[in-house]
């Protein structure tokens, strides 16, 4: 039995940047490493024959949509999901507690991992409430745990931190992840220190629930835009006998809010553990984590813009429906090494569009996937050669003019 370890193989001396092998049952992940997300047991489109081409090293699955159907009682009769998915590589669960805060806060105040994790940035300006107010309408927080209303037929469900490990369990993902109160960007500091307080007693909960397997359990990290909080919740994680660590929850409500939050926890946190960002991947915010010390990363992002046909390449995002394209006979992105690049113009995947066939997503998220995992690539070994401050200059520089 393979017992869960991470070791730092390279630390950056001018950033908390590293480069780091995490042994898993499934396998090693190579880190920086991004996993793209498959919330039904799929990332949406792909078989895991393509995930693996593209160099997915390990995904991420939701514990929360994955318990309402088709139940963590029969994935686990099925073989788990590593069975059920026909994928043989890693893969990490979330606790469920994100989509807990969606159908509460999130629907109130219209914020989500994608469009408006950031309000601020999402369009006019925001101003932080009290907190609570929004689990009124789908879910019921208490101090044992959570009430809730199926988004799929309106039925009521339970969850507490046993249940999720349990859950968690049956799915059996090599890491998995404690049950957490995450709040808005718009809870006021009162609120955010009482659901600070529940999660750190529910890690607790979470660490005597769990069993004897060979998974690893990550604890998380809260605390909102909250200095003080932020960093009492790293020091009360760190003190913890988890195997490593995410940090979650709102994170301000601009970028610069979360490179301060990651600034003000990541030092807190055991040197000894991988850390992931929960929900964070657009390619300057792999920078950013990885600049701070994070490790791992997953964000729906690459898949949702690709569906949409919206493509990234280095000079930014490219919209594959924009005219201009109708007979460029380039790839997405000269060099790139992906299955759609090396087969594929632009003209045709604007066609596929245009045309509303499936393969145009497809093909799409095949490349966006592949510019996020060759970034880390790319970063893991900039941080092994001693150059990954000019890595991410280089990257950032060209980047960031395109979208100026």
């Amino acid at each position: 039995m393979v017992v869960a370890s991470f070791r730092v193989e390279k630390q950056d001396s001018q950033s908390r940047a590293r480069a780091g092998v995490l042994t898993l049952p499934h396998g090693e992940v190579l880190t920086p490493v991004f996993m793209p997300v498959g919330t039904q047991a799929t990332v949406k489109g792909l078989t895991p024959v393509e995930l693996e081409a593209l160099g997915a090293q390990i995904v991420l699955a939701n514990t929360y949509h994955l318990y309402l159907r088709p139940g963590p009682e029969l994935v686990a009769a099925l073989g788990g999901l590593h069975a059920l998915m026909a994928w043989e590589r890693p893969i990490l669960t979330d606790s469920g507690g994100f989509q807990v805060f969606s159908l509460g806060f999130g629907r109130e105040h219209g914020v989500g991992k994608i469009a408006k994790t950031f309000p601020a940035e999402a369009g006019g300006g925001v101003q932080a409430g009290t907190g609570g107010r929004g689990h009124a309408r789908l879910t019921r927080v208490d101090e044992d745990g959570v009430t809730f209303t199926s988004h799929i037929d309106g039925s009521p469900h339970r969850l507490t931190p046993e249940r999720s490990i349990r859950i968690q369990e049956d799915l059996g993902a090599d890491v998995i992840l404690a049950f957490d109160e995450c709040t808005s960007p718009l809870a006021g500091y009162e609120y955010t220190r009482q659901a600070l307080a529940r999660t750190h007693r529910w890690a607790e909960r979470c660490l005597a629930a769990r069993q004897p397997t060979p998974q690893a359990l990550f604890g998380i990290v809260q605390g909102g835009e909250y200095q003080d909080l932020r960093e009492e919740s790293a020091r009360f994680i760190a003190s913890l006998p988890f195997d490593g660590v995410a940090i979650g929850g709102s994170l301000g409500q601009s970028k610069a809010d979360m490179h301060r939050v990651l600034d003000w926890t990541v030092p807190h946190l055991p040197d000894a553990w991988p850390r992931h960002l929960l929900g964070i991947g657009e390619p300057e915010d792999l920078f950013a984590g990885v600049a701070r010390g994070v490790d791992m990363f997953d964000c729906v992002a690459p898949t949702r813009l690709g569906r949409h046909g919206v493509l990234y390449v280095p000079d930014g995002r490219l919209h594959i429906d924009n005219a201009a394209y109708r007979e460029d006979p380039a790839p997405i992105q000269d060099g790139c090494d992906c299955y759609t690049c090396r087969h594929f113009s632009r003209a045709y995947l604007r066609h596929l569009f245009v045309a509303n066939e499936m393969l145009g997503p497809r093909l799409a998220t095949i490349h966006n996937l592949r510019f996020l995992v060759r970034l880390v690539e790319e970063m893991r070994q900039s941080i092994l050669a001693g150059r990954f401050a000019a890595c991410q200059r280089a990257f950032l520089d060209r980047w960031q003019a395109a979208r100026a």
